[in-house]
């Protein structure tokens, strides 16, 4: 049995997604956007829980495609808030269409949200040796300047811990712990092209 980060103890789902996806780095923006919207649904609750949502958000939003999200109606809106597949809490429903939208925004100015996020990097992911799981931070500086820039540009329930989040889930960040069998793995993949 490889050694793991603690935090995704022996859930089936929660290690699928410490071994397959969670330090990754990301430059496809529908992935990209994905992550950014289920990061914001998670404020406030364990990633386990929206992991196991994630099959009926992708469903539910149009497989993540931003460009449809940012069309969507309040009362397109409203009926996704009766699903209890999701997580029916009505500033994250709406705020997918308020993300949408200031994503698209990014994209027009910038190339792509990839150009955008990984710019913040120099476009590669910060290699971190942490010993355990209580010496990764919640948030950085630079998580600190992220948040504040995507404020700015009109994103929502994009506070420094929820970019922090993105930016480990997306592999902008190395945070396996050196222990683990992914930590090495992680940090001798580069940005895609």
């Amino acid at each position: 049995m490889p050694k793991r980060c603690t935090w995704c103890g022996d859930d089936p789902l929660y290690v699928a997604y410490h071994d397959e996806e969670w330090g990754v780095p990301v430059t496809d923006e529908r992935t990209l956007f994905e992550f950014l919207l289920l990061e914001g649904v998670q404020a406030g609750l364990s990633w386990i829980t929206v992991l196991r949502k994630r099959e009926a958000y992708r469903e539910r939003f149009d497989n993540f495609e931003a460009e449809k999200i940012a069309r969507y109606t309040d009362k397109r809106l409203e009926k996704l808030l009766q699903d209890p597949a999701i997580i029916r809490n009505r500033l994250k429903v709406f705020g997918a269409r308020t993300n949408a939208r200031a994503f698209l925004e990014v994209q027009q100015a910038y190339g792509s949200f990839a150009d955008y996020m990984w710019d913040f990097v120099d476009g590669q992911p910060i290699q971190n040796r942490w010993k355990s799981m209580q010496d990764v931070p919640a948030n950085t500086p630079l998580s600190d300047r992220i948040s504040k820039d995507m404020k700015k540009r009109g994103f929502t329930f994009v506070g420094t811990t929820i970019v922090y989040a993105h930016m480990q889930a997306t592999g902008m960040v190395n945070d396996h712990t050196t222990d683990c069998f992914r930590h090495r793995e992680c940090r001798q993949l580069a940005r895609p092209a």
